[in-house]
């Protein structure tokens, strides 16, 4: 079974990017690196020469490098954005069905933002050229292997860590937060490079937030028996990359899937890194997501 980096959601320096990136490519155990700007087309000036760079030398390294799309192209020069990336002749991760159309029938991966929680919707997938599904992170792992069995020889790239991408709004709640409008940020979301934590009334923390985005508080670890996981269709696992010792992290997911530590093993490495929120896994079991279901 692969180990995946997902694409990179938060807002981190383009010097913290590359020296990130670097360390993946020099040091990791992972097969596949998605590199690219889901979230904020605004950060994108900044970052395209960083992860441009990192992608020459994730690639020298014999990572597989996939390049993935917003999941929320609103404005026209998104769509243009969005549309150049479709064409593009290497692989590629889809997050908005504008690409999907633009993409013309040749091969793509289906991301997470994309709404394939059916046989029906993962057909349509298909006859348009996917060639490998990340299925939406609020799906049990139930419904995976329903998706599974319908199209057994699809790839399946299970989200396994990290907090969980939830929603997408028009508007910025980092720039509101401190007071300004979202054409005028001031890319303050970099002051929160796991994202912000938000707390209800009552004070409890609740969600996080991250420029445009609404994630999970808790990180969601993938912390299920491996045969239960290989039995659903899972052939890799994605990790999100957070300000933390994401080697370790990849580590830890490593000797999990070769058997050398089991599930409640890799939970009690991983709440010791210094993560962010609580770790958490109730949508793989069908739970509300902010759960922890034993191991």
């Amino acid at each position: 079974m692969e180990l995946a980096l997902g694409p990179l959601l938060f807002n981190w320096s383009a010097e913290r990017i590359e020296h990130f990136y670097a360390e993946i490519a020099d040091e990791s155990v992972f097969d596949r690196v998605y590199l690219g700007e889901v979230v904020c087309s605004k950060r994108m000036p900044f970052l395209e020469p960083a992860l441009v760079r990192s992608a020459d030398r994730l690639a020298d390294a014999g990572k597989t490098v996939v390049w993935s799309t917003l999941a929320l192209p609103a404005t026209e020069r998104e769509q243009k954005l969005t549309r150049e990336l479709a064409d593009f002749d290497g692989e590629i991760e889809i997050n908005d069905m504008s690409a999907v159309y633009a993409r013309s029938g040749r091969a793509f991966t289906v991301g997470p933002y994309l709404n394939v929680y059916n046989e029906a919707a993962l057909a349509e997938m298909l006859s348009f050229g996917c060639v490998r599904l990340c299925p939406n992170i609020e799906l049990s792992l139930d419904a995976t292997a329903h998706l599974h069995r319908v199209s057994p020889t699809l790839p399946i790239e299970l989200f396994a860590f990290g907090r969980l991408p939830l929603a997408l709004s028009g508007r910025c709640y980092h720039a509101r937060a401190e007071g300004l409008h979202k054409d005028a940020c001031q890319f303050v979301c970099d002051k929160d490079p796991d994202g912000r934590t938000i707390a209800t009334v009552e004070g409890a923390d609740f969600l996080a937030m991250n420029g445009v985005q609404t994630m999970s508080h808790g990180l969601h670890v993938a912390a299920v028996q491996v045969s239960s996981l290989r039995a659903a269709g899972v052939t890799a696992l994605r990790l999100s990359p957070h300000n933390v010792d994401m080697l370790a992290v990849a580590a830890a997911f490593s000797a999990f899937l070769s058997g050398r530590i089991e599930a409640h093993e890799l939970l009690s490495g991983l709440s010791g890194i210094g993560l962010p929120g609580p770790l958490i896994n109730g949508y793989l079991y069908g739970a509300p997501g902010h759960m922890a279901m034993p191991a």
